[in-house]
C-alpha cells in the first residue's frame, strides 16, 4: 500500500473513531499535499467532520481534527501552541531566517508533524507545536544559528500575512501558470513543472490544473518560492496585457 493509501485510510479511520466515540481526533501537523488530500476525500468524510487550523487562519501547516461539534455536544480547542523564540541579546543576533529557526527545531530530534509554521517577526521567531512538545521544546532550544535565544509561550501572534508587498503584474492571461513566472520570474516551462509536480496549492488545495483563473481573495503557495494573494484585475493595458495587484509573502 502506497504512503497516499495509508494516509487516506488513516484519515477515515480517525473520522469513523470521532464519530462512534463522540470524541474529537486529531493528526499530527499535516503539510499542504496531505491537506490537499484530506480535502479530496469531503465526500466520504463529510465536510462538517473535520476541521483544520494551524494556530492561526492562515497557517499552511495544520491539524485536522475530526468530530462534529453539533453531534458531540461541546467545542475543543486544538492542541497547539505559539513559542515565542527571542534573541537574549538582539543588538548582537544574526538575522533569523525560516531555515535557521527549522533547522535548529529540528536538531533536537522532533519529528516533522510535530511543528506548524513558523512565522518571522521584528528578528523574532514564532513556532506553532503541539502542546505535547512545548515544554521540551522551551528547555532544549537555546542557540539558533550562533544566536542564544530564549523561548517563552505567547497569544500575541503577528499577523504577518498583513506584511505583504503589494504588487501590480502585467501578464497576458490572468491564468495561474501566467502569474505564477511572472511573480517568481520562471520560464514557461519551468512553471508548468511546479504544477506537474504538484507543488502549487490555492487555498490549501492542490491545484493541478495550470490554466485555472483564481478568484480575488485566493492565496496561491508555491513550494519552494512562497505565496501570494490575489487581488484581482485593475486594468487592461493599451497593448491588450492586464495589470494584475497580488500581495506577495
Amino acid at each position: 500500500m502506497d504512503e497516499e493509501s495509508i494516509l487516506k485510510k488513516r484519515f477515515a479511520e480517525l473520522a469513523d473513531r470521532a464519530y462512534q466515540s463522540s470524541q474529537y481526533f486529531y493528526t499530527p501537523f499535516l503539510s499542504m499535499a496531505e491537506i490537499s488530500l484530506l480535502h479530496s476525500m469531503e465526500a466520504q468524510i463529510g465536510r462538517n467532520n473535520y476541521r483544520l487550523y494551524g494556530g492561526t487562519k492562515d497557517c499552511e501547516r495544520c491539524v485536522a481534527q475530526f468530530g462534529d461539534p453539533e453531534e458531540i455536544g461541546y467545542e475543543e480547542a486544538f492542541p497547539i501552541c505559539c513559542i515565542r523564540i527571542t534573541p537574549r541579546m538582539q543588538k548582537y543576533a544574526d538575522t533569523l531566517t525560516h531555515r535557521d529557526v527549522l533547522g535548529s527545531v529540528m536538531a533536537l530530534g522532533i519529528e516533522r508533524g510535530s511543528i506548524g509554521d513558523i512565522l518571522l517577526h521584528e528578528n523574532c521567531g514564532y513556532l506553532f507545536c503541539l502542546e505535547r512538545m512545548k515544554d521540551y521544546v522551551m528547555e532544549q532550544l537555546t542557540q539558533v544559528k550562533h544566536t542564544p535565544v530564549q523561548c517563552a509561550l505567547t497569544t500575541e501572534i503577528p499577523d504577518c500575512l498583513q506584511e505583504g508587498q503589494a504588487l501590480q503584474l502585467q501578464v497576458h492571461t490572468a491564468r495561474m501558470d501566467a502569474l505564477v513566472c511572472k511573480l517568481y520570474g520562471l520560464s514557461r516551462n519551468a512553471g508548468l513543472e511546479l504544477f506537474r509536480e504538484k507543488k502549487v496549492f490555492v487555498d490549501g488545495r492542490q491545484c493541478e490544473n495550470n490554466s485555472a483563473v483564481p478568484k480575488e481573495g485566493d492565496v496561491v503557495s508555491v513550494r519552494g518560492y512562497g505565496r501570494f494573494r490575489y487581488e484581482g484585475i485593475i486594468k487592461t493595458t493599451r497593448k491588450g496585457n492586464l495589470a494584475v495587484q497580488v500581495v506577495k509573502y
